[in-house]
């Protein structure tokens, strides 16, 4: 029988590093598997994902119940209600908005962007800030009931709202400048890629920036340029806080190529507008707005 010999160096040595092993041995064959990561750090890591923000611009089309404008002039001695003035947006065709685009007039027709960030790992719930660009103008010659003192002297009965009676605009326009919640859900294709549909729809409230054009009673309201008072609170300035409003807003959103999608949505808003400047005066206003609006947009 053949013994195999270790020198006694040779076998302190071995004894050693097994005494220095086996507890890491045995560590490693107790230990506890990782924890999962919680629901916080899960939404600390998306908020760093790529690909975790959005961006769009689109064109819309509004059309607007018929609203009561009251108009307030003191030195004037007006003090008077037009009731249930119809009003259309601007352009008042799809040819005007295509024409205005060929030219590269990029803001003349009613744009709208889109600016979010998504807050959870699935991607199907965003903090957004919008800017609807929509225009509102009263329709010209149309016959309306009126209310109230003209020059002092009371009035009920129908007035022709001409250029030259009762000329109304926010053109430049019915600015609803928005924070929504955004809420995305799964419909048809391969999911976060080219080719997915998803529902999408949006809630959310914000201010009224309208810039006001207005002729009353042959009295037109003076705004000086643009590049001199451009916002928010002189009566000469060119945009002004007037107003709050709130919507809801409903459609389809589609992958078209890897980051980039196109978006159809429908939407509903309501606002209230207080001391719209007009000539010795204001005017002020409630009206419901719908909207349609066609975008694109890119996820970075």
């Amino acid at each position: 029988m053949t013994f195999l010999t270790v020198s006694p160096l040779r076998a302190v040595a071995l004894c050693a590093a097994s005494l220095f092993l086996l507890p890491a041995a045995f560590a490693q064959s107790n230990s506890v598997p990782p924890a999962a990561p919680s629901a916080t750090e899960k939404v600390d890591r998306t908020l760093r994902d790529e690909k975790n923000w959005y961006f769009s611009w689109g064109y819309s089309r509004q059309q607007y119940a018929p609203s009561d404008i009251h108009v307030s002039q003191p030195g004037l001695g007006n003090d008077f209600t037009v009731r249930q003035v119809a009003a259309s947006d601007f352009p008042a065709s799809v040819e005007h908005s295509l024409r205005s685009l060929t030219q590269l007039n990029w803001t003349d027709p009613q744009e709208n962007v889109r600016l979010g960030k998504f807050m959870n790992p699935e991607k199907t719930f965003a903090i957004e800030f919008s800017l609807d660009h929509s225009k509102y103008n009263t329709n010209g010659n149309q016959v309306a009931q009126v209310t109230g003192v003209i020059n002092g002297q009371p009035v009920n009965g129908p007035m022709v709202l001409s250029p030259q009676n009762f000329d109304y605009a926010l053109h430049n326009g019915l600015n609803h400048i928005m924070l929504n919640a955004v809420w995305l859900h799964h419909l048809a294709g391969p999911e976060q890629q080219t080719g997915h549909l998803q529902g999408i729809s949006r809630v959310g409230a914000g201010i009224l920036l309208p810039h006001a054009e207005n002729t009353i009673l042959g009295n037109a309201n003076q705004v000086g340029p643009k590049s001199e008072k451009i916002c928010c609170t002189g009566r000469d300035d060119w945009w002004q806080l007037n107003g709050w409003t709130a919507g809801v807003e409903v459609g389809l959103r589609y992958r078209v190529y890897k980051s980039i999608y196109m978006e159809l949505t429908q939407k509903w808003a309501y606002g209230v507008l207080n001391r719209v400047p007009v000539y010795q005066g204001s005017a002020d206003q409630s009206l419901w707005m719908s909207e349609q609006v066609l975008s694109a947009g890119f996820l970075f």
